[in-house]
């Protein structure tokens, strides 16, 4: 699919100061801050506070076991994302690297998952923020969350490399938070090692149910999503410096410590819990209180919080990156694609942050219970794609150019493709429902209005200086 190429011109500046040509973001930051900002945007602590619980109510004492399965098939999503990312290194991500992969089609769905993501997950991560400042000041949740959007967008518009210090410093305070965690559920062990695979969670009547196989790959698609943001190394690999050799690393390298920073904890919670009906309430504040002390449960309850601003942050960057690459590969009309184009005095684009991060503080008055369902079906189908791209990574002209390549190439993305479309096939009709309706209607904007308009929409953009 080498018509959905298209390198990126340099910039060329009329006497209006506005750019004549697509615009390029500027290579700033390397392996480490890269890894930061991803980090950050998995935000392990606030999934850890947030989604776990969920979890907990669900699973019970297969929540371990299904984050760990979770965690192992994502090494074969980040193997395939580093191809692709080291192939491809836009700052369009999934999208850019599908369409030019598997044409343009597909990577327009991906672009439309991948939208459905970052929209629905800042907002609820943000009303979680009002939860962890109530030992301190009982705040509205809703308001909490559009403050946090807000204050998120202001620190999207700063320069890449200063967020990247910004959420190395709250990325610090929040591991420390979980490892407080795993210290004090470790030390008040109710139960051995075994009860991590004792499938077991409490029912309706209060006595202990048995957690199925089904239930167990159902909650798959959750489990996917609390490790995901690793993906947010390739969003930024248009500014990462030698994103031929810093993409894979900073993928592999933010999954590895996600994961165990998520996993570890969950062990001991699991593990520390006085029973299953406290475990499978998912208070983890009351947890950390009742093992402690009132003030260890407010540092910790502080950390969280603050990992929830950081995770905002960096959730705005990725974003407004998706939302600015879609504008300079003519995915709307021509004025919507001028305005989210631009890019302001700190080189980031800031219009596009904008639209991000203040439709985000607005749906934080919404009713989102349902979006986790939408958005693990979102996910999953969006890593389905990524594989099938993965899978053509490797012909024509691509075959020979310089990257990082996969160990155990093809047989890893057939396997995930097969793995994840049977996930799929055991959400939630309604998840699926609202998610196909999605996609439906983004299919008949790509008939009715970019396919007919191939020259001169939807044009992926490749820098041009990476090329070689």
């Amino acid at each position: 699919m080498t018509d959905t190429l298209r390198p990126v011109d340099t910039a060329v500046t009329d006497a209006s100061g506005i750019p004549d040509g697509p615009q390029k973001l500027k290579r700033s930051i390397g392996v480490v801050g890269g890894t930061l900002l991803t980090l950050s945007c998995v935000t392990p602590a606030s999934t850890l506070f947030v989604v776990v619980p969920d979890l907990f109510g669900t699973l019970g004492t297969a929540t371990a076991l299904t984050i760990a399965i979770g965690s192992l098939l994502c090494i074969a999503v980040a193997f395939c994302y580093s191809e692709l990312g080291t192939l491809i290194p836009s700052a369009g991500g999934e999208y850019a690297m599908v369409s030019t992969m598997a044409g343009r089609l597909a990577g327009w769905l991906v672009f439309v998952l991948s939208l459905l993501v970052v929209v629905i997950v800042p907002p609820v991560i943000a009303m979680g923020t009002a939860d962890y400042l109530t030992p301190i000041v009982h705040l509205d949740p809703a308001m909490t969350g559009a403050g946090v959007m807000l204050l998120a967008t202001l620190a999207g518009l700063l320069d890449l490399r200063a967020n990247a210090w910004i959420t190395g410093i709250f990325l610090v305070l929040e591991v420390i938070a979980a490892g407080v965690v795993a210290l004090l559920g470790f030390s008040h062990s109710q139960r051995g090692v075994g009860s991590l695979v004792s499938m077991e969670v409490a029912g309706p009547s209060g006595h202990t149910d048995p957690v199925t196989a089904m239930l167990v790959i159902s909650g798959l698609a959750i489990a996917l999503f609390a490790t995901q943001g690793f993906s947010t190394a390739v969003y930024l690999s248009e500014e990462l410096e030698h994103p031929r050799r810093n993409v894979a690393r900073t993928v592999l390298a933010t999954l590895a410590i996600s994961s165990v920073i998520i996993i570890v904890p969950v062990a001991a919670i699991t593990m520390g819990a006085s029973d299953i009906k406290e475990l499978t309430s998912g208070d983890l504040s009351a947890m950390v209180t009742a093992w402690s002390n009132s003030a260890v449960g407010t540092f910790v309850s502080l950390c969280v919080a603050l990992a929830i601003i950081n995770a905002g942050i960096v959730m705005v960057i990725q974003n407004s990156r998706v939302l600015f690459a879609s504008a300079r590969d003519k995915a709307w009309p021509e004025p919507v694609n001028d305005v989210f184009s631009r890019l302001g005095r700190f080189g980031s684009p800031w219009v596009a942050t904008l639209a991000v991060g203040v439709p985000g503080a607005l749906l934080c008055f919404v009713n989102l219970d349902t979006l986790y369902g939408v958005t693990g079906v979102s996910v999953t189908g969006m890593y389905i794609l990524v594989a099938v791209a993965a899978l053509l990574s490797r012909r024509g002209s691509h075959k020979h150019t310089p990257a990082w390549r996969m160990p155990l190439w093809p047989a890893m993305p057939i396997l995930l493709i097969v793995v994840l479309a049977y996930i799929l096939t055991q959400q939630e009709a309604t998840y699926l429902l609202w998610t196909g309706g999605i996609t439906a209607v983004a299919t008949l904007y790509w008939v009715f209005y970019l396919r007919p308009r191939r020259d001169t929409r939807w044009l992926v953009t490749i820098p041009e200086d990476e090329q070689v």
